[in-house]
């Protein structure tokens, strides 16, 4: 895999992952009982976004780490899936 091709794809998993990782221990304003005026009860009560980024970086890069195994070293390759005809 070259390095391009390794960023890439590393940036499409950190951004995928990011959406999985985005609600895991976020307090909605409901749970705090802070509803600000004209806000959903379920909007979250604070944002901490650089623990978010943290997180998601380090399973983007375990994710990325068992793919690039995948790849590398266990002999599979994209054409070893199996595509619908």
């Amino acid at each position: 895999m070259s390095l391009g091709s390794a960023f890439a794809i590393y940036f499409v998993i950190w951004w995928v992952t990011l959406f999985a990782v985005l609600p895991f221990g976020v307090k909605t304003q409901g749970e705090a009982g802070e509803v600000v005026p004209g806000a959903p009860a379920s909007a979250p009560a604070k944002v901490d976004i650089v623990r978010i980024f943290v997180r998601n970086t380090i399973v983007a890069s375990i994710v990325f780490a068992a793919l690039y195994w995948l790849m590398e070293y266990s002999g599979l390759s994209i054409l070893d899936i199996p595509l619908p005809s």
